[in-house]
């Protein structure tokens, strides 16, 4: 064989080794994978009282929003993709709820909302029940010939997602209670 050869093929040999140890060697510290961990954002720690607090604070300014009719507080509260779901069954969106408040179409003596229960999800999700009144309301839009009355009590419940460390309403229902009819005991309707 030729010298050459034989050289080349040694040398091909000890290369082939050398890199191959060098892939069992123990890894050295990856400063990439550290640096995207150092650089990722800690998680917020969750305090419920604080979520609670916030979330109530914003349902109340809602609330407020809608009786005296602030348009710029619902663009802020109101998610952009929220569903709403109004008590008659149709559906509504952040667009609905700025034009019913633009026509000002709900006229009442005042919204009350009673009994609200805020149970926190996490750091940045939540949602809110109870009963709310609304006393001597009307609603109508111009196409509309005759006013419906809206006046009474309903359950209602809204879902909060906390975006960009604002709290915006990103799902919300409301039913409306409708009075309970005594029935009549078994002894009463009995003839003796």
């Amino acid at each position: 064989m030729n010298r050459s050869v034989v050289s080349a093929a040694l040398v091909f040999v000890v290369c082939s080794l050398v890199l191959g140890l060098a892939g069992c060697a123990p890894a050295g510290s990856d400063t990439n994978r550290n640096a995207t961990a150092a650089a990722a954002p800690a998680k917020e720690t969750l305090n419920p009282a604080a979520v609670e607090a916030e979330v109530l604070k914003t349902e109340r300014d809602w609330f407020k929003a809608g009786e005296t009719y602030d348009v710029e507080a619902i663009k802020r509260i109101v998610a952009d993709d929220a569903v709403l779901v109004y008590p008659d069954g149709t559906l509504g969106s952040k667009a609905d709820e700025v034009r019913i408040a633009e026509l000002k179409a709900i006229k009442s003596d005042g919204f009350e909302m009673m009994e609200p229960k805020v149970t926190v999800l996490s750091a940045d999700a939540a949602y809110i029940t109870g009963r709310s009144r609304i006393k001597n309301g009307t609603y109508k839009e111009a196409n509309m010939k005759k006013a419906i009355d809206i006046s009474g009590e309903y359950r209602f419940l809204d879902v909060y997602a906390k975006r960009n460390g604002t709290w915006q309403v990103t799902a919300s229902q409301a039913t409306r209670i409708e009075a309970q009819i005594p029935t009549a005991s078994p002894s009463a309707s009995a003839k003796p």
